[in-house]
């Protein structure tokens, strides 16, 4: 029976349009994939409402209500945790200071008490720790030896010191020859590699760029197994001039002539407590299938999937491509364009069901944003063993076909995958075919699984990861034309006599998620594990034919070190990569299990 249309009062309608209110049952009813109902269904999904719809927050929770609406009037069965289309996992949203947090500065015996996150903040790459010890000027913190001839810590003594160092780097243009040097992390890096037990960032001066205490990038996780704080301009200036010195002329000075101007501080101690508390937020994938018909193959499924989260309101550490503003990141495309086929393909699906013999599972993935948790936790917590997955189907980023212009991975994950994806073409789309099944989003959980993947994706644009990629500026007709083709795919696959038979893919160009640094020469071609936070570098896998598979890298390895020198997390690995070049060997500590395993790689070159 169809529901009685609600009348509102207009002050309600106006406050429903302004919020981009959810479209209701009845206004979404072709069974056909249509370009209105795409429409729909990504207008709610990139409203304000849901505000970037970022994992563990409300309007996360708001898409996941929609979805599952939208499965149950479908006709799907509820594939969650009880009863109903939710899988709920959780995750470390972020990190708090815990209680014990303080910083003392003796000098010349008299003593300094600081005020948390007034003078000092600890850094969410901060290892919990108490210490006591002499403090150390060490410049910007880069050493850049064979490059630029530049060190700031040469002849200088940091073992067991706390170092004070400055941001950014001494050149100040666009160019910035330091670029390599001067990310936090590769100081942070340099500190410990040192022997420096902590390590105090100033901020910038007042006026500047980077002046205020908040305004340092941290990462969701990422241990560096030091003490890190961030501490204001003005007061490791008033420490400066108790030692007779000057903080603003010494950072002019460096910077005029490239010279370092490191030093220790006479008789001054620090006393520093860091601690921070993991907070955990909970999402969930949402999760529904259809049965198929023939008596068999109707316990296997094909997997039919879409991430549905994106980056919230942005800012610093949250992957944005406009870092500096906070605002609402729409995620039209990225990805509710993908969520819509995904839902479209469900009521599509759901009035063809006699028509399948193979079931069809339905995922809205969660947590794609933050590496793929979503799927990551559906392939070790699936609905049905995983051996039953036939293949997975993946949208993401569907909505801004140009030129008739479509790419399709996954090709050589299966074979007859190329020879469907080009008969299923109706439309003369221009596909781009590639192999490769790995890919930075949540097919590679299934590819690492070994379950052949099909990805569907309609390329990069300026809006990506910005404020900017909004509802209006979706190729609706191409999108249609995108989620029609992979039913057809879709339909092909879950009708074969036989379970198609996976294929691994050797390394190619496309690096995916290889786990490689952006701008590195070399590649390893090591797959990292996100879903979890241990020190050191986990790794789902190695790629095939890569460096890492030849020398016996393996899924569930941690790596510890990397060329002698220790891996707390991944952006020390990332960091460490770039200062090698192709051919060389290095050596590689992995942790496996309970043993300590040593292994050599000949790197390559960066394909």
């Amino acid at each position: 029976m169809k529901k009685a249309k609600l009348i509102l009062p207009l002050p309600l309608l106006l406050l429903a349009a302004f919020f981009g209110c959810a479209p209701s049952s009845h206004e979404i009813t072709s069974p056909e994939i249509t370009s209105g109902e795409l429409r729909q269904h990504i207008k709610y999904l990139a409203s304000d409402e849901l505000r970037g719809r970022k994992a563990g927050e409300e309007g996360d929770r708001l898409a996941e209500e929609y979805i599952s609406r939208q499965f149950k009037e479908d006709g799907l069965s509820p594939a969650g945790d009880n009863g109903d289309y939710l899988q709920k996992f959780s995750f470390v949203a972020s990190t708090k200071e815990g209680d014990k947090n303080s910083l003392n500065i003796t000098v010349n015996g008299s003593s300094i008490q600081y005020t948390l996150n007034r003078n000092f903040k600890p850094l969410s790459f901060t290892s919990d720790t108490s210490l006591t010890a002499p403090l150390v000027f060490a410049g910007y913190g880069i050493s850049a030896i064979d490059s630029l001839k530049y060190d700031d810590y040469a002849g200088l003594n940091v073992k067991n010191r706390i170092v004070v160092v400055l941001r950014y780097s001494p050149d100040k243009s666009p160019a910035d020859k330091y670029s390599a040097y001067s990310s936090i992390m590769a100081k942070i890096f340099n500190a410990r590699d040192k022997g420096a037990s902590g390590i105090i960032f100033a901020t910038s001066p007042p006026g500047t760029d980077g002046a205020e205490i908040t305004s340092f990038q941290e990462p969701r996780l990422g241990n560096s197994g030091i003490a890190v704080i961030a501490m204001k301009w003005s007061d490791i200036d008033s420490l400066f001039a108790l030692s007779g010195k000057n903080l603003k002329e010494i950072q002019q000075t460096i910077d005029t002539t490239k010279i370092p101007a490191s030093f220790e501080f006479a008789h001054t101690s620090v006393a520093l407590q860091a601690q921070l508390v993991k907070v955990y937020a909970q999402t969930a994938n949402v999760v529904g299938f259809l049965s198929g018909n023939d008596s068999a193959l109707k316990n296997e499924f094909v997997v039919i999937g879409a991430h549905f989260d994106h980056l919230g309101m942005g800012g610093e550490g949250s992957g944005s491509l406009k870092p500096d503003t906070v605002a609402i990141h729409h995620g039209a495309d990225d990805n509710a364009s993908g969520s819509a086929g995904l839902l479209e393909m469900a009521q599509y699906f759901s009035s063809r069901v006699q028509s399948l013999k193979r079931s069809l599972m339905f995922i809205a993935f969660s947590g794609e944003e933050l590496g793929v948790l979503g799927s990551d936790y559906y392939v070790k917590h699936p609905y049905k063993p995983l051996e039953k997955t036939a293949a997975m189907l993946n949208m993401d980023m569907i909505g801004r076909m140009k030129d008739s212009v479509l790419v399709v991975e996954g090709m050589g994950t299966s074979k007859g995958w190329e020879e469907i994806a080009r008969k299923e073409n109706l439309d003369s789309l221009k596909l781009k075919l590639k192999p490769d099944g790995m890919g930075p989003s949540d097919h590679a959980s299934f590819y690492k699984m070994n379950i052949p993947v099909f990805f569907f994706f309609t390329n990069l644009h300026t809006d990506y990861h910005k404020p900017s990629d909004t509802w209006d500026k979706i190729n609706y007709t191409g999108e249609k034309a995108v989620v029609a083709y992979a039913a057809r795919i879709a339909t092909d696959v879950a009708n074969l006599t036989e379970k198609p038979v996976f294929s691994k893919v050797a390394l190619s160009a496309a690096q995916g998620m290889g786990g490689d640094r952006q701008g590195a020469k070399v590649s390893l071609g090591i797959i990292p594990d996100f879903a979890e936070d241990v020190p050191g570098m986990k790794i789902s896998g190695a790629r095939p034919g890569s460096p890492a598979e030849k020398a016996g890298l393996k899924a569930g390895d941690i790596i510890t070190k990397f060329g002698g020198k220790d891996v707390k997390n991944i952006y020390d690995f990332t960091y460490l990569l770039g200062t090698f070049k192709p051919g060389d060997e290095v050596v590689i500590v992995v942790k496996r299990g309970e043993e300590e395993v040593q292994l050599k790689a000949v790197l390559e070159a960066k394909k």
